[in-house]
């Protein structure tokens, strides 16, 4: 399966997994994480059931705040 992550393509030997599992396999460990689905915002609540298909553009943005 092929994907979009982040703007480059990537490829995995799965055809779909969610969205809990991608951040594991590509050790997205940082606790303030938006993510986002062909540009559809999932809620963390979300992450186990919101599926990752091939030809889907995946979104993983760190939310960094400071002074």
């Amino acid at each position: 399966m092929k994907i979009i992550l982040n703007n480059k393509v990537e490829e995995f030997a799965a055809d779909q997994f969610n969205i809990t599992e991608l951040l594991k396999a590509k050790n997205f460990t940082f606790k303030m994480l938006v993510i986002k689905v062909n540009g559809h915002l999932v809620k963390k609540s979300e992450h186990a059931t919101t599926i990752v298909k091939d030809g889907d553009d995946v979104m993983v943005l760190h939310l960094i705040s400071g002074g």
